[in-house]
């Protein structure tokens, strides 16, 4: 690439010197005054930037000056082309921004090696720029998404003391405060729409339009707007910003992973919910045929002690009457009368052992109602830590 070089200088000699010194190194552009160079440095933003000290009108140090202030040229190499050598002339020159300087008379190979060192200089010193400011956005990049992932994290252990829709939805609010966004989300709770916003007040067409879209696809846009859809909780955001593409893509990555927390949530409520009544209803069903067995267990054991006392008595009737021994029919009857004093007798020993393991699930499944109970009721809120209390990057 033909480096590009601007000269300023008064003098036509000193230009002619130096078009024959550079021929075919680079190209030139000459300047007669301060005033046409700056105007030529703007315009054609040059590699390199050869300025004469002393001119009529604006003096080289004051066009370098002018030069360094501005932020298009600021960054373009200055020589110094002087009669003068002394050290103040020099250190004068570094003051007002000059990056070499080069004391006429000069030879073409000098000249020409101090503006490849200068144009080398250059380069090196775009890059180092342009490497710093990958840097910077990289880092910038990942403290933000560390910052996210962070809010995130918070919000799952939130989350996980929160046990009613209610508490959820202020979790779920508190993270999209430092966001300056207007959220509506939708909580698909047992296939029923629960709808909730910060200001606590959602408009029908509001619901309407999270209802049609919640089997759409995944993200829609439309107009300022966004819904984001999961299988249990949808959200509206009123004014996503669409236009900063940056940002709508910083949030498009965000934001399912807040919805895939509170979606696993919401299944976990409706389980748990679901458990405790079946727990509850199985309990009652057990309470009832344990107190229906109860109820009945003594009028069973009184039946069975009248019949052994009635198969007692028979007996010594017999014993007292020998020719009632002979009576097959009364015998068959005794017979059939001590079978079943024998079968009530080992039912009431089964009923026994059913009542015991009846008061045993009964004792289970007041432990398991605890349980369930502790799960879907926190047994404290007050040390969770908020989404405030996080350093937001």
């Amino acid at each position: 690439m033909t480096k590009l070089v601007l000269a300023i200088d008064d003098d036509k000699y000193v230009h002619h010197v130096i078009e024959e010194s550079l021929a075919g190194f680079c190209k030139l552009i000459h300047a007669k005054n301060g005033e046409e160079g700056l105007r030529l440095a703007l315009k054609y933003n040059p590699d390199i930037i050869l300025l004469d000290v002393e001119m009529p009108g604006k003096s080289g140090y004051q066009v370098c000056t002018e030069l360094k202030n501005s932020d298009q040229t600021k960054d373009t190499p200055v020589m110094f082309l002087s009669g003068k050598s002394e050290l103040p002339e020099r250190v004068k020159g570094y003051n007002a921004g000059a990056a070499d300087y080069i004391v006429k008379p000069f030879n073409a190979q000098e000249l020409m090696a101090r503006i490849q060192v200068l144009y080398e200089y250059r380069q090196h010193s775009n890059k180092l720029k342009d490497d710093i400011k990958k840097a910077e956005i990289t880092a910038e990049i990942a403290m933000t998404d560390s910052g996210d992932m962070g809010r995130i994290m918070r919000y799952v252990g939130q989350s996980y003391h929160a046990h009613d829709i209610q508490t959820l939805s202020e979790y779920f609010f508190e993270f999209f405060k430092p966001l300056d966004l207007e959220v509506i989300v939708a909580f698909w709770y047992k296939e029923i729409g629960v709808f909730c916003t910060t200001d606590g007040c959602v408009c029908p067409l509001e619901q309407e339009l999270l209802e049609k879209h919640r089997y759409a696809n995944r993200f829609v846009d439309f107009s300022s707007c966004t819904i984001i859809n999961f299988p249990k909780v949808s959200i509206l955001i009123k004014n996503m910003p669409l236009s900063d593409v940056a940002l709508y893509g910083r949030y498009k990555d965000l934001f399912p992973h807040l919805l895939e927390v509170t979606n696993a949530k919401i299944q976990d409520m409706e389980v748990n919910e679901k458990a405790l009544s079946q727990a509850h209803n199985v309990g009652n069903a057990f309470s009832e045929l344990s107190e229906l067995m109860f109820a009945n267990s003594d009028t069973r054991e009184q039946a069975v002690d009248q019949m052994t006392e009635q198969l007692s008595e028979i007996r010594k009737t017999i014993q007292q009457y020998p020719e009632l021994a002979n009576n097959q029919a009364l015998a068959l009857n005794v017979e059939q009368l001590e079978k079943t004093q024998l079968l009530f007798a080992s039912l009431n020993d089964d009923l026994g052992f059913v009542k015991y393991q009846l008061n045993h699930i009964i004792d289970s499944r007041t432990e398991l109602i605890d349980s369930l109970s502790k799960i879907a009721t926190p047994e404290f809120t007050d040390n969770i830590t908020s989404q405030t209390d996080i350093e937001l990057f």
